[in-house]
């Protein structure tokens, strides 16, 4: 059965960054509810558009597209090349990457993503996946935990969260979301419990997913598959993701360094199209909260 992930955010300006051609070939590197996707289909005569999704509930959407110059393939886009070998796909035209958790994944209370819900802490994206947040939570030492939310939540007091956590699961488990708001609340700034429930959220599910490593992965990859004047579109919803993004699109490596040839030109596949991040309209950010921390940048294969 289909399900509903709500609108794609900022429609028109992905397809616009894609610069789509009739007969090319896209991925679709984050299926979801097919919204991108669809509307680039619309787009291609002769050609050929592959979707990647590891979620069981995205991938019931597929079956919504049905045209022969549609193919989804369930798998993270971590394998981006490896998958589309599979197809005899070795260049393409344009990437798309609409990052983070969709709004049916935050929405399902079973999923365990959500603060507003009570729920089993999962979190993952992909259900086949061994490590849940239950795991992380209960089994990481205090270390791993301070690192994590550290560097994944940007949390200000991750040293202190992390022990409180260790003492508090020495008494019980914690396997739901509303256990873990329960040691969470003693840290957070009045006013702000929202806020810091989300960055430690945001800290977990990073981990479980392992999603800065895996979108480093697909960026590398991109870059190489594509084809000259071939487009790369990627949408993220927090600093971290956005600055991997910029880094690799601008100096050709993650943390920003830049490594330059005999002549002193900086050696990097891709140019910015946009030097700034796109962001949503007023209009659109009314119409679809997602949209609020959106931001798009375009590069193109030199």
């Amino acid at each position: 059965m289909a399900v509903d992930y709500h609108n794609p955010v900022m429609l028109d300006e992905c397809l616009e960054g894609l610069n789509i051609k009739p007969g090319g070939v896209y991925v679709d590197v984050t299926f979801g509810g097919g919204g991108h996707s669809k509307a680039i289909v619309e787009k291609l005569e002769g050609g050929k558009l592959y979707g990647f999704d590891q979620d069981a509930d995205a991938q019931s959407n597929a079956s919504t597209i049905d045209k022969s110059s549609f193919t989804l393939i369930a798998s993270n886009f971590r394998y981006l090349k490896r998958y589309l070998k599979m197809y005899r796909v070795t260049e393409v035209d344009g990437i798309l990457a609409d990052l983070g958790v969709s709004s049916y994944q935050i929405d399902n209370p079973e999923r365990g993503f959500s603060t507003r819900f009570d729920a089993e802490l999962d979190m993952r994206m992909d259900q086949s996946g061994k490590l849940t947040a239950k795991n992380v939570i209960n089994e990481y030492s205090e270390a791993a935990l301070h690192q994590m939310f550290g560097m994944y939540g940007e949390v200000r007091n991750a040293k202190t969260l992390a022990a409180a956590i260790v003492s508090a699961r020495t008494n019980q488990p914690i396997h739901t979301v509303n256990e873990l708001k329960a040691v969470l609340e003693r840290f957070a700034k009045r006013g702000k419990e929202f806020r810091y429930f989300a960055q430690v959220f945001q800290a977990i599910r990073i981990e479980v997913n392992e999603e800065l490593k895996a979108l480093e992965e697909m960026l590398e990859q991109s870059a190489e598959i594509l084809k000259k004047e071939g487009r790369l579109v990627v949408m993220s919803y927090h600093s971290l993701e956005d600055r991997l993004v910029k880094n690799f699109i601008n100096k050709g490596d993650f943390r920003g360094n830049e490594e330059k040839d005999f002549y002193g030109n900086v050696i990097k596949p891709l140019v910015a199209i946009n030097r700034k991040p796109i962001e949503a309209s007023e209009k659109e950010v009314k119409e679809n909260n997602r949209a609020r921390s959106a931001k798009l940048r375009i590069a193109e294969k030199k």
